[in-house]
């Protein structure tokens, strides 16, 4: 239609020579050069990550690869049972429990933390911020994204480190202090501990390094991805899933008369 605007991607091109993605030629300047974490920066950020950045990302990519055998691990498992010609159906069935209660948690508090900080002016009182935040969140009865966890309830390891390499590597500013002053201030005003879990930690830290909160999730995506390929190798070689579905409905179903 002549009146519409042109339809261009600016990602990647090819023709019958070349393939290019970001300005990179692939077999030439990425195959072999590029690990997996700065293809994904630079798939993103549409530049290859300097060294800080390449370590901070990566570290960010890493964390949320493998937890043992969550919701979205079974999925994966059962989905395989059902439908082992099919690995991008199962991996698929994994990745759609990312939501609001696991993993995908840090885009809600990614968007908190970007927001804010976008309507507040360099010199605002980050901790003044952080207690009308908590008082917000305490008057509508809803759950802080990016606190708490159901096993971590002491705190969860992965977070101190995840903030240790942030301020390592020149990426701990106002959004991880922020961050910071909501777990303090949740803390001081329900009189329990809180702790920042690792979507938290990573939502802050995405946000130092730049990446917008609607794609925050996104780290998670494809990060959990190669995790449940890990899981599906295994139920492979050393199945549960079925002992899975035939322990559940037989506890589930015990005290109906058959």
């Amino acid at each position: 239609m002549p009146n519409e605007p042109a339809i261009r991607s600016n990602i990647a091109w090819s023709d019958a020579e070349r393939i290019v993605v970001r300005g990179l030629d692939l077999p030439s300047e990425i195959i072999g050069k590029v690990n997996l974490g700065d293809m994904a920066y630079l798939e993103i950020f549409g530049r290859l990550p300097k060294p800080e950045e390449s370590t901070v990302f990566n570290a960010l990519a890493v964390t949320l690869v493998e937890h043992g055998l969550t919701p979205s691990a079974i999925a994966t498992r059962m989905t395989y049972l059902g439908a082992p010609e099919s690995m991008q159906a199962a991996v698929a069935a994994g990745l759609c429990g990312l939501g609001t209660v696991f993993a995908g948690s840090m885009e809600e508090a990614a968007k908190v933390l970007q927001e804010a900080l976008a309507a507040a002016p360099a010199e605002t009182d980050i901790d003044a911020l952080a207690a009308a935040m908590v008082a917000d969140y305490r008057a509508r009865k809803r759950t802080i994204p990016g606190l708490g966890h159901n096993l971590h309830k002491q705190g969860d390891p992965r977070t101190p480190r995840l903030f240790e390499v942030a301020r390592e590597n020149g990426f701990c500013g106002r959004y991880v202090l922020l961050m910071q002053a909501i777990e303090r201030q949740a803390g001081k005003v329900t009189g329990r501990r809180l702790p920042i879990n690792a979507t938290g930690a990573i939502a802050a830290v995405a946000s130092e390094i730049g990446l917008p909160w609607i794609a925050t999730r996104g780290l998670a995506v494809m990060a959990r991805a190669i995790g449940l390929v890990a899981h599906i190798l295994e139920e492979s070689r050393s199945p549960m899933a079925k002992a899975i579905w035939y322990r559940s409905e037989a506890e589930a179903t015990n005290h109906i008369e058959k």
